[in-house]
C-alpha cells in the first residue's frame, strides 16, 4: 500500500506526490497531527485552527476520491509503525518540506526509520524550492519553467476500511487560547474563492495600496495561509495570475501593474524558502557571523512584553501590533516597521520578537519568516541597514489616522493633528500614562544610536568578503547574465531592500 504523507501540502489537486503513488497501487492517505510540533515555541492556537479547518476539508475531497483522510496523533514514527505492522505500508510519499529545524529533525527521524524499516520513502519536490541546490545560477529558469507544466488533476483512490481518527482542538494539543476573531478560514474552498477575488475584483489596485494597513487588507491578495499550508498550490497561483494578467485590455494600467508585481512577490516566496532549505540556522544564528556580538542574547522582558502587546506609546506601531494579533495578518511594510523596530529601535535580538511574530502570523512559513526577520534586523550582511521611522510610516500610510482610531481606541480625546504623536497633544497629561502608555523609546534617539552600532560592523575589517560568500550563495539572480557578474554588496541605505513576510 501507498502511504501519502500530507504535511505542508493540505490539497488533492496539483499534489505530485499523490498522483505517483496512486500510480503504483492503493492510496492510504495519512495525516498526523504531531503534539510536540504543536509545542514549538513558533507554533499557536490560530494556526492549529486554520489547519485544522484545511484537514478536515481535505478528508472530504480524498473521501469523495474513493478514501477519506486517516487522521493519526502522535509520532509519525509510531503511526508509520502501527500502518507497517497490519500490512499497510509498502512505500511512503510525501513533498519535501522546508519547515523549521523541527520539522528538519524530525524528516531525519523518519528517513532512518525507513531505512531500518526497509520502506523507501519518496519525496518530491513540492513547488519552486530545489533540495541540494548546488548554485543560485539558472534559480529562476527554473523555477519558470516549473511554473507552467500542466497541474496534476487527484487520482480516484479504492476505499480501505480503515478507521478515520479524529482532529484534537487546539485545547488537546496543549495550545495557549491566543484569541483572533478575524482570521481568516481554513480549506481550500476559501482559498479558490480567495484567489478568484483578488484576481477579478480586489487586485485592481494592488500594487497602489498594499503598503496601506486599512487598503491593503483588500487590496492584498489574502492568500498567503493558504499558501503557507498548501491547501493551494504556487503554481495554481501563477498559472492563474498569468492568464488573468493575459486576458486584461490594454488599456487596464492598474491591473496590468497589479499582476505584475503579484506575480514578481510569487517569485519571492520561493527565492526565500530556498535561502532556509540551503542554510537551516537562519532560524536560529545571524547570517553574518560578524553580527553575533551585536546585540544582546537574552530579551529585556518588559521592553518585549510592551512591543508584542501594542503598549509601546507609539500610537501607529502599536495600532499594527494589535490589528495583527486579532486578524493573524498584516500587510508586508507593517511587518517589516514592526520587526526593525524591535530589533533596531529596542534593540532586542532579533529571535525573541521574531518568534513572537511567527506565533501571531496564520500564514507562518519559516523560510520567508526568518530570512525576512533578519533582512529587518540588519544581520544578513548583504541587505540595506533600512531602520523604519514608525511615526513617519504612520504619518505616510494612516495620515487620517483611521486605523489608528480602529486600534487604539485610548486617544480618543487625542486631537487628529497629534494622533500620531500623542505626547505633544495639549491633553496629553490626561491622557498619555493614564489610559494610554508613555513612550518606551525615543524613536529618533534610538534610531540613530543603532545605525551607528550596525554600520561600525559593516565597516570592520573582514565584513565584505564574508557579506560577498553570502551573496554568491543566497542572493537573487537578477539576469542570465548576472552571475557572471561580481554581487554588489549593499554599502549604502538605498541599496538592496526587499519586503517582509506576506509576499502575496
Amino acid at each position: 500500500m501507498q502511504v501519502v504523507w500530507f504535511k505542508r501540502d493540505l490539497r488533492v489537486s496539483d499534489h505530485a506526490a499523490l498522483a505517483q503513488a496512486a500510480w503504483r497501487g492503493p492510496v492510504l492517505p495519512l495525516y498526523v497531527v504531531e503534539p510536540e510540533l504543536w509545542l514549538q515555541p513558533d507554533a499557536s492556537e490560530r494556526q492549529w485552527g486554520f489547519v485544522a479547518e484545511t484537514v478536515a476539508e481535505l478528508r472530504d475531497e480524498t473521501g469523495r476520491l474513493g478514501q477519506p483522510l486517516i487522521v493519526r496523533v502522535g509520532t509519525v514514527i509510531e503511526a508509520l509503525a502501527a500502518l507497517k505492522k497490519r500490512g499497510h505500508l509498502d512505500a511512503l510519499w510525501s513533498h519535501e518540506e522546508t519547515g523549521n529545524d523541527w520539522t528538519y529533525r524530525r524528516d531525519k527521524v523518519v528517513a532512518a526509520w525507513c531505512r531500518e524499516a526497509g520502506v523507501p520513502w519518496h519525496e518530491l519536490q513540492n513547488h519552486g524550492v530545489i533540495r541540494r541546490l548546488k548554485s543560485r545560477n539558472g534559480w529562476a529558469n527554473r523555477w519558470d519553467a516549473q511554473m507552467v507544466q500542466p497541474t496534476i488533476s487527484p487520482p480516484q483512490l479504492t476505499p480501505l476500511g480503515l478507521e478515520f481518527g479524529t482532529l484534537p482542538s487546539a485545547k488537546d494539543l496543549g495550545l495557549q487560547e491566543t484569541p483572533c476573531p478575524h482570521r481568516q478560514a481554513g480549506g481550500r474552498k476559501v482559498a479558490l474563492e480567495v484567489l478568484s477575488s483578488f484576481l477579478n475584483k480586489r487586485g485592481e489596485y494592488y500594487q497602489r495600496l498594499m503598503s496601506s494597513p486599512l487598503q491593503g487588507a483588500a487590496a492584498c491578495s489574502r492568500l498567503s495561509p493558504y499558501l503557507a499550508w498548501g491547501a493551494i498550490s504556487v503554481r495554481e497561483v501563477a498559472q492563474a495570475t498569468e492568464a488573468a494578467r493575459r486576458a486584461l485590455p490594454a488599456d487596464a494600467k492598474d491591473w496590468q501593474k497589479s499582476m505584475r508585481s503579484f506575480s514578481a512577490r510569487l517569485h519571492w516566496h520561493c527565492h526565500f524558502i530556498q535561502k532556509l532549505e540551503d542554510e537551516p540556522q537562519i532560524e536560529f544564528r545571524n547570517l553574518h557571523p560578524l553580527y553575533d556580538d551585536l546585540r544582546p542574547k537574552e530579551s529585556e522582558a518588559e521592553i518585549l512584553h510592551a512591543w508584542s502587546s501594542g503598549e509601546t506609546g507609539y500610537p501607529f506601531l502599536d495600532a499594527c501590533m494589535r490589528s495583527l494579533r486579532a486578524t493573524g495578518w498584516l500587510n508586508f511594510r507593517m511587518r517589516a516597521m514592526m520587526m526593525a523596530t524591535a530589533s533596531y529601535h529596542l534593540w532586542l535580538h532579533w529571535r525573541a520578537p521574531g518568534l513572537h511574530l511567527a506565533r501571531m502570523f496564520t500564514d507562518y512559513e519559516p523560510g520567508i519568516h526568518w530570512s525576512q526577520v533578519q533582512m529587518q534586523s540588519g544581520t544578513t550582511g548583504i541587505n540595506t541597514v533600512r531602520i523604519y521611522n514608525p511615526v513617519k510610516q504612520g504619518l505616510d500610510q494612516d495620515p487620517k489616522g483611521r486605523f489608528i482610531r480602529r486600534w487604539v481606541p485610548e486617544l480618543a480625546e487625542i486631537a487628529d493633528q497629534d494622533l500620531h504623536e500623542p505626547w505633544n497633544a495639549e491633553n496629553a497629561d490626561a491622557v498619555i500614562d493614564q489610559r494610554y502608555p508613555m513612550r518606551v523609546f525615543d524613536h529618533l534617539a534610538a534610531a540613530k544610536a543603532a545605525r551607528e552600532k550596525v554600520w561600525a560592523v559593516r565597516r570592520g575589517a573582514g565584513f565584505r568578503d564574508q557579506a560577498h560568500a553570502i551573496a554568491a550563495k543566497h542572493a537573487s539572480r537578477k539576469s542570465g547574465r548576472a552571475h557572471k557578474r561580481k554581487s554588489k554588496i549593499a554599502t549604502s541605505p538605498a541599496q538592496l531592500s526587499l519586503p517582509f513576510g506576506d509576499v502575496t
